[in-house]
Protein backbone atom coordinates (compact mmCIF):
# COMPACT_ATOMS: atom_id res chain seq x y z
CA UNK A 1 0.00 0.00 0.00
CA UNK A 2 0.88 3.38 -0.61
CA UNK A 3 1.38 6.28 2.10
CA UNK A 4 -2.01 7.92 0.75
CA UNK A 5 -3.99 4.37 0.92
CA UNK A 6 -2.62 3.99 4.49
CA UNK A 7 -3.56 7.83 5.44
CA UNK A 8 -6.99 7.17 4.23
CA UNK A 9 -7.78 4.17 5.45
CA UNK A 10 -6.60 5.91 8.94
CA UNK A 11 -9.25 8.14 8.18
CA UNK A 12 -12.21 6.16 7.91
CA UNK A 13 -10.57 4.28 11.37
CA UNK A 14 -10.45 7.35 12.40
CA UNK A 15 -14.35 8.13 11.61
CA UNK A 16 -14.95 5.11 12.94
CA UNK A 17 -14.03 5.62 16.19
CA UNK A 18 -11.37 3.27 15.80
CA UNK A 19 -8.52 5.44 16.92
CA UNK A 20 -5.94 2.89 17.84
CA UNK A 21 -6.24 1.14 14.36
CA UNK A 22 -5.89 4.95 12.89
CA UNK A 23 -2.85 5.26 14.78
CA UNK A 24 -1.18 2.11 13.33
CA UNK A 25 -2.66 3.49 9.49
CA UNK A 26 -0.82 7.08 10.13
CA UNK A 27 2.46 5.69 11.44
CA UNK A 28 2.58 3.51 8.20
CA UNK A 29 1.70 6.10 5.60
CA UNK A 30 4.38 8.43 7.92
CA UNK A 31 7.22 5.39 7.43
CA UNK A 32 6.72 5.33 3.67
CA UNK A 33 6.26 9.39 3.34
CA UNK A 34 7.49 11.39 6.43
CA UNK A 35 5.84 14.55 4.57
CA UNK A 36 2.51 12.89 4.77
CA UNK A 37 -1.01 14.67 5.77
CA UNK A 38 -0.74 12.05 8.56
CA UNK A 39 1.49 13.65 10.54
CA UNK A 40 -0.72 15.75 11.77
CA UNK A 41 -4.05 13.29 11.74
CA UNK A 42 -1.81 11.14 14.19
CA UNK A 43 -1.17 13.81 16.57
CA UNK A 44 -4.74 14.80 16.31
CA UNK A 45 -6.06 11.18 17.55
CA UNK A 46 -3.37 11.33 19.98
CA UNK A 47 -4.82 14.12 21.31
CA UNK A 48 -8.29 12.53 21.34
CA UNK A 49 -7.05 9.79 22.76
CA UNK A 50 -5.11 11.40 25.59
CA UNK A 51 -8.27 13.09 26.61
CA UNK A 52 -10.63 10.69 26.87
CA UNK A 53 -11.68 9.31 29.97
CA UNK A 54 -13.66 5.99 29.90
CA UNK A 55 -14.49 6.28 33.47
CA UNK A 56 -16.82 9.45 32.69
CA UNK A 57 -18.21 6.96 30.30
CA UNK A 58 -18.76 3.95 32.92
CA UNK A 59 -19.79 5.48 36.15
Amino acid sequence: MTAEEFYNKGNLHRQRGEYAEAINCYSEAIELDPESPAVIAKEMVVNIMNYYCKQMYNP
